[in-house]
């Protein structure tokens, strides 16, 4: 099998690239700034025998989704999986976001999905199986406070992945998407450790998630066959 992780190099993505090479599978690894990240993690794993390669690309942009796709498929074969994470986030407040911001929080968050969606879908539905999983957020199903233009991104991934899963079904291809809660990623740099702490408290199994919590939930979407168009949120109870 084979997969693409996009926004791989580091968080959740790197533990989602490192969880799918251990299965066996052949990953791509996306990234586009965290060059250096990407070579370790490849080294890492090529050298414990895993296949795992890297490409660089910008996947907000159509043309260089092709250029990956191309890359994968010229590499590994046909893309069995494909693994949306890639993606930014901006904390400000609703009336300081900017044309420029709002414009790029879609098209990092929103139209990356879409871009690579699109560009691996047809062999999917050519050969009758496929797996799409889209990492969300928590924030795009509850919604948060100085995070509007991300939060509009991440539940417009939830719509998508509803409604592809519907559309793509009868070709066997299953869409999901998993909105983490609070996960201990570079996200989060900015919260003091106070903030932490509190949030901490707030979540009622009483601690904040790792990115190997998300990597197993997608090893599970990857095996488990009969479920499609669901939004899976591992967030500790936080949000019920």
């Amino acid at each position: 099998m084979v997969a693409i992780v996009t926004g791989g190099a580091k968080g959740i993505g790197k533990a989602i690239v490192e969880s799918l090479a251990k299965k066996g599978i052949k990953v791509i690894l996306n990234y586009n700034y965290s060059e250096q990240q990407a070579k370790e993690t490849k080294k890492e794993l090529c050298n414990k025998g895993y296949e795992v390669e890297i490409y660089k690309a910008d996947v907000s942009k159509s043309e260089e989704v092709k250029e990956l796709v191309t890359f994968a498929k010229q590499t590994y074969g046909e893309v069995d999986i494909l693994i949306n994470n890639a993606g930014i986030d901006k904390w400000q407040l609703f009336t300081d976001i900017t044309d420029e911001n709002w414009n790029n929080m879609i098209q990092n968050n929103l139209n990356s999905v879409f871009y690579m969606t699109r560009e691996v879908v047809k062999d999917m539905i050519n050969k009758k199986s496929g797996c799409i999983i889209n990492i969300s957020s928590i924030w795009g199903i509850t919604g948060a406070s100085c995070e509007v233009a991300y939060s509009v991104t991440k539940a417009g991934i939830d719509g998508l992945t509803k409604a592809l899963a519907k559309e793509l079904a009868p070709s066997n291809i299953r869409v999901n998407s998993i909105a983490p809660g609070c996960i201990m990623t570079d996200m989060n740099k900015g919260f003091s450790k106070e903030e932490l702490e509190q949030i901490r408290e707030e979540i009622p199994l009483g601690k904040i998630g790792k990115p190997e919590d998300i990597a197993k939930c997608v090893n599970w979407l990857i095996e488990d066959e009969y479920t499609t168009g669901q939004i899976i949120s591992p967030n500790g109870g936080w949000v019920i």
